[in-house]
């Protein structure tokens, strides 16, 4: 990860930030992502999005409304590899085959063939400490690395913009 990209992450203190791969590997992330999505001391295997929304029941109580999550991530991940072309054939194969293998429900849907476009929109998540969590999200390319997206999450209000900064001095 280019250092340039690590200090933007860092520039935004109450605003969860990360660096995730075309096949939703975490590369990159900020304090605030590591304080309220539990990002810190995950061996570099289980640092993906789509194995944690899936494999890991914990971040799937985290979810307000799993199922759309899951539709949504699903889509979202097509799109992703469909931009990417043959870039990122082998490593999504081996991906979607051992998601196919452990969640039936990711099974069902990747067979579903949907494709979404994303780029920006609301999170909403059922943090075990801090509560309920609205965050506005946005996507961005990370220029000069195609295979790079940025997502950040601002806090909707200010009563989360309190919940995570919270969180975050908690982790320290």
């Amino acid at each position: 990860m280019p250092p340039r990209i690590q200090r933007v992450l860092d520039a935004l203190p109450a605003s969860p930030a990360l660096v995730r791969t075309l096949t939703w590997d975490m590369v990159a992330w900020n304090r605030p992502a590591a304080a309220v999505f539990g990002y810190t001391g995950l061996p570099s295997e289980q640092r993906n999005i789509l194995r944690r929304i899936f494999l890991d029941p914990r971040n799937k109580q985290m979810q307000l409304d799993w199922d759309s999550v899951a539709r949504f991530v699903v889509a979202a991940l097509r799109s992703d590899l469909a931009r990417a072309g043959a870039q990122a054939r082998e490593p999504a194969e081996a991906l979607v085959r051992d998601l196919c293998l452990h969640s039936r429900e990711f099974a069902a849907l990747w067979q579903g063939q949907d494709v979404q476009m994303y780029g920006e929109g609301t999170k909403h998540l059922r943090h075990p400490v801090a509560g309920l969590l609205a965050m506005e999200y946005a996507s961005f390319a990370v220029d000069g690395r195609p295979e790079l997206s940025m997502m950040v999450y601002n806090p909707v209000t200010q009563e989360d913009a309190d919940k995570v900064r919270a969180l975050i001095g908690q982790a320290r």
